[in-house]
């Protein structure tokens, strides 16, 4: 054996390695004697909480799974799969990357669209869209500044040459998020023939490693992605990885290839924990199979690796796949043609146990089942207490707000926050076009839209987490995440299908945080229910926060949706600009007097203490069956759904496309700043040419939603109430240069 791995392990190494007293002690009981130093390393990292959920996966359990369009069940593959029709699935993740982004914000974000890519090809599945969901510290910081060029540039450079279009994504700036930023990747594919599963089965069948060679770039990552970012955190720069999209373009080709012949039995993606984790859960997918590997085959980087690194490495670009036996020589034809390592390193065994031999010792026996969730991975309930804030958030109240006296310089202020501005000098560092399929390029909707081939359809596409309202009350604010989601589809003319997640909190041992997260949990159950759309799986990631002298604050409580939807008709895709003047614009949902949480109270006012705007999921279900209707029936030509920044922003944003723009009325009712910026949930804006209107207003008298006629579209003026606003020209400027400025 090797030299460190002959020494049996002690309960210091245990706790040094990230595991619990009574998790050691677990271990001894499961193995039937003290593990060593390999073993220790690999039940560490397989019990940590990113690869074992094992203080999340209690609430995840609550979760609706079941759907009209489920291929596979919840949490079995590396990503979701449904049915979208016409014989073809699709494949969708999503994932974070937020402790390596911290540090090394290039390689950080880069291999976080790397990894979760591979999760799509490795099912067989091609991918065509991805999506991200980005937040960042205050933008004046010089170290902001920093991380959003670093994470901006690793996406784009990777989704650019790997060649899968960026078509969406959101981002926010908070102080929260000043140390530790949060970077969320999406991914969508088509599975057009037969899904690769991440299973093992068949004793005797060859286990081959294929892709790149393996180095000591992320070593232990799993386990640093499992704990909290401190001044210290530099030093762990090794468990950042290192991404090659040219090597992934060929792994990519070769692994379709691959797909098509009969000679694969399963195959995963090696992201966390590396050969470790691929093998141990290969193995226990499988029905009463282990492996026998020989870390001395493995192509590696360095000379001289010792077997626990070359275990723990979370070198990109690499896969574990199981062959049948005789059909090696397929396999290795496939990935010469493509310039790529596939070397046989182990085989399949009987009876569950994971043998790793490294130059002729064995270095660590393990039962599979013992490592894995669903298996052997411990599983807690952590304590959790309402934070004293919650409820005084609840006692904010609008009267004790003073309205400003010129709302024109409220409304050019929050057009100019980084929040609301454009994000165009991020995406304009992401290629939208490349592979042809994006349909909303050159006409602006509410999701991402992407082509199916051959068929009537098209795939809708969204990531949205209002984490401010999260955090002013996680059970409503998690609710609003799952509708505007869903609204963003059926506004663009979808219907909403499936959600993947991505949760991003503080430590699960806070019982506060903990908190936060139950509540999120409950509310993202509630909203999948009523929307039918059933949670496919995703990720969780804890430990989101700073410790700074000596005192944790996490970040808000963020629990990133992404979701899919069809498109049953291409030629009823709704884009969301303002198409011609004298157009009528109505605002269907009810406008409130509530400014809650919104851009315009934290920011214009500095008040960040007030609860989470009012919601009401029937109403907002309602609302979405209206939209499905009227879209349906071709009486609106452009719709958009008030968000942050509230009624004049949605207005804003419909004008610019076409240089068009407004002139309406508001609600003597309201409060004029909540009217025109508080965040009233619910509420979507349309226009309607005027010879519909009759139409639109009979179709309109049935539903039981709300509508309002505002006003009409102009030649390029926007007024409210006779105020002149300013030219769309002009604010267009200012709203698209913002956030350069902000950066430079």
């Amino acid at each position: 054996m090797e030299n460190n791995t002959q020494q049996l392990s002690t309960l210091e190494d245990a706790v040094e390695l990230g595991l619990l007293p009574e998790e050691f002690d677990k271990i001894k009981e499961i193995l039937g004697r003290t593990p060593n130093f390999t073993e220790l390393s690999i039940y560490s990292v397989m019990w940590s909480e990113h690869c074992s959920y094992k203080n999340s996966i209690k609430w995840l359990k609550t979760l609706p799974k079941e759907g009209p369009h489920m291929l596979v069940e919840a949490g079995e593959e590396n990503a979701g799969l449904v049915d979208i029709g016409d014989g073809l699935g699709c494949v969708f993740k999503i994932e974070s990357h937020n402790h390596p982004s911290a540090l090394e914000p290039y390689q950080g974000a880069a291999t976080g669209v790397g990894g979760i890519n591979r999760d799509i090809f490795t099912m067989g599945a091609r991918p065509i869209a991805q999506l991200n969901s980005l937040r960042f510290g205050e933008i004046e910081k010089e170290r902001t500044k920093w991380l959003v060029k670093g994470v901006v540039k690793g996406i784009g450079d990777y989704g650019n040459s790997f060649g899968v279009p960026i078509i969406g994504g959101e981002t926010m700036f908070d102080k929260c998020y000043n140390t530790n930023p949060l970077v969320n990747a999406f991914s969508a594919g088509i599975l057009e023939g037969k899904m690769i599963s991440a299973t093992s089965a068949g004793p005797g069948n060859p286990v081959y490693i294929v892709g790149s060679a393996t180095g000591k770039d992320g070593i232990a990552g799993a386990a640093f992605a499992s704990k909290d970012i401190t001044e210290e955190s530099s030093e762990d720069l090794p468990s950042v990885q290192v991404g090659d999209p040219f090597q992934e373009k060929l792994l990519l080709e070769a692994t379709l290839e691959l797909a098509k012949t009969d000679a694969v039995v399963g195959m995963q993606d090696m992201g966390a924990a590396g050969i470790t984790c691929s093998s141990c859960e290969m193995s226990a997918a499988g029905e009463n199979v282990g492996m026998d590997i020989d870390l001395s085959k493995v192509p590696t980087r360095q000379d001289n690796m010792k077997g626990w690194e070359i275990l723990l490495s979370e070198s990109q670009e690499r896969m574990l796949c199981v062959i049948e036996k005789g059909k090696e020589n397929v396999v290795e034809a496939i990935f010469d043609k493509w310039d790529l390592h596939a070397v046989q390193i182990g085989v399949v065994t009987e009876g569950g146990t994971i043998n790793y031999h490294k130059d002729g010792e064995l270095i660590a026996s393990v039962p599979a089942e013992s490592l894995v969730l669903g298996g052997g991975a411990p599983v807690y309930e952590r304590e959790y207490t309402e934070p004293a804030y919650y409820q005084e958030f609840k006692k904010f109240n609008i009267d004790n707000v003073e309205e400003p006296e010129d709302l024109t310089e409220v409304a050019k202020k929050l057009l100019q926050h980084p929040n609301i501005a454009s994000k165009r000098w991020i995406y304009e560092q992401y290629d939208s076009m490349v592979g042809t399929k994006t349909m909303t390029t050159n006409r602006p909707s509410d999701a991402g839209i992407t082509n199916i081939k051959g068929s009537n359809r098209a795939l809708a596409m969204t990531v949205d987490c209002n984490s401010r309202y999260v955090n002013a009350d996680p059970e409503i604010g998690t609710q609003i995440a799952v509708s505007e989601a869903a609204r963003n589809i059926v506004v663009s003319g979808g219907i909403p299908s499936a959600v993947t997640n991505c949760l991003n909190f503080g430590n699960p041992y806070n019982p506060e945080c903990y908190w936060q997260f139950v509540g999120a949990i409950n509310g993202m159950g509630a909203a999948c229910r009523k929307f039918e759309t059933p949670v496919t799986g995703g990720n969780v990631s804890f430990y989101n926060q700073t410790v700074m002298d000596g005192k944790e604050e996490p970040v808000f409580p963020t629990p990133t949706i992404g979701m899919i939807g069809i498109v049953p008709d291409k030629s009823k895709i709704m884009s969301l600009d303002f198409k011609q003047k004298g157009d009528l614009i109505f605002i269907i949902g009810e406008s409130k007097n509530d400014i809650s949480s919104s851009e315009y109270l934290v920011s214009y006012h500095g008040i960040e203490q007030s609860p989470a705007p009012f919601f009401d999921l029937d109403a907002e279900y309602a609302l979405q069956e209206t939209m499905k209707s009227l879209i349906d029936q071709q009486l609106i030509n452009a719709a958009h759904d008030c968000a942050d920044g509230g009624l004049f922003v949605a207005l804003t944003e419909m004008s610019m496309p076409n240089g068009l723009g407004f002139d309406i009325v508001t609600d003597a009712e309201i409060r004029e700043d909540a009217f025109l910026f508080g965040e009233a949930q619910s509420r979507v804006v349309v226009t309607i040419n005027e010879d519909q209107e009759d139409a639109f207003i009979e179709h309109m008298m049935n539903q039981k939603v709300p509508y309002t006629l505002l006003g009409h579209v102009t030649k390029g003026k926007m007024c409210v109430d006779d105020e002149h606003y300013g030219f769309v020209d002009e604010i267009k400027e200012l709203y698209d240069t913002a956030l350069e400025k902000a950066l430079s």
